[in-house]
This record gives C-alpha cells, structure tokens and sequence, in this order.
C-alpha cells in the first residue's frame, strides 16, 4: 500500500510539474472567411498609420468604428473605396464619435501612400505587416475587401465582403443609426 501511495504521489508531482499545454480552439472560418461573428468583441491591435501615428482599436472604445480590409492589387477595393469616402468618411470625419481606417493587407508605406492618392481617399490608411491584424479577423488565406463595424462597446455589429450597392447601403444606414444613439 505504501509503494502504491508513493507511486500516485510520484505520478502527481510528475503532472503538476509538467507545463499545461493551452488548448486552441480551433476556428472555422465562414463561408465568406471571417472567423469573427457579429456579437463578437474585435479582436484588439495596434497599427501604425501612413503618417507614422499609432492607433491601438481598444482606445476607440465610445466610438463607432469601420475598419476596411484592403489592399492596391484589389480591383474590387478600388471600386467600394471612392464610395467610402463620399459616403461615410465625407459625411461622419467630423464627429468625434466615429472613427474609419483602411487596414492595407501586407504592402510597404510607399505602394500604401501611393494607392490613396490614386484612390483619392482622405481617410487614414494603416500598415499591415504580413496581414497579422487581418488574420485575426478572417482566415489568412480569405479575400479582400472586407469591412467590419464595431459599436462603441467594442462588439461587432456588421461584417460585409466584397462590394454590393444593397449591403453597402445597409452598412451606411447602420452607421447612421448608430450614431444618432446617445
């Protein structure tokens, strides 16, 4: 009995020394490749912006956020771009409750800074080095462009995926309302 009790304890001591291997909890992605789902928090990071500012999302908390997935080889995101400025970052850069940045999937600051101008946004553009920030929201290996709508709590309330003039029309009257709540 003796040699039975020494062995648990040795089997114990063995096991609690051990390190514990975190489970990971492995993710689906959707059938448009995001791994986030509207009710979610958004995933916190920190980007630094074509003007060398650094913006970290968990500071946005009180406003509405957009963040635009993009990148300059997206035909795509040239098209739904224009729209966003004239649409939303045109009529909301005003209110300090809201807050749009372009997350440009994995390119360097001067092809960044380049699209912009060729895209004639005003709205900040930040820097996604190796698509870090965009994995946390979609499957790496998923397409652009991709927005997601973030309440002023830090929960996502809309997620969109290509250009369609009915979603984006919803996404522009979401961001309305929201702004209109006290």
């Amino acid at each position: 009995m003796k040699k039975l009790m020494s062995l648990m304890m040795l089997v114990c001591a063995c096991l609690l020394s051990q390190p514990m291997q975190a489970q990971k909890k492995e993710v689906t992605p959707d059938d448009a490749g995001y791994i986030v789902k509207v009710g979610d928090m958004a995933p916190d990071f920190e980007m630094e912006l074509t003007n060398g500012q650094k913006v970290k999302l968990s500071d946005l908390r009180g406003k509405v956020v957009m963040l635009q997935f993009t990148a300059s080889w997206c035909g795509v995101c040239r098209k739904e771009m224009p729209f966003i400025e004239k649409d939303i970052w045109q009529k909301h850069k005003d209110n300090e409750a809201f807050a749009l940045y372009g997350v440009d999937r994995d390119e360097p600051l001067d092809k960044v800074v380049a699209f912009a101008k060729q895209t004639g946004v005003t709205y900040p553009l930040g820097l996604d080095p190796g698509a870090d920030i965009f994995a946390k929201y979609a499957d790496r290996k998923a397409g652009i462009t991709r927005n997601v709508l973030i309440d002023k709590a830090g929960k996502i309330v809309m997620l969109t995926r290509l250009y369609n003039t009915e979603e984006f029309a919803s996404l522009c009257k979401k961001i309305d309302e929201m702004l209109a709540e006290k």
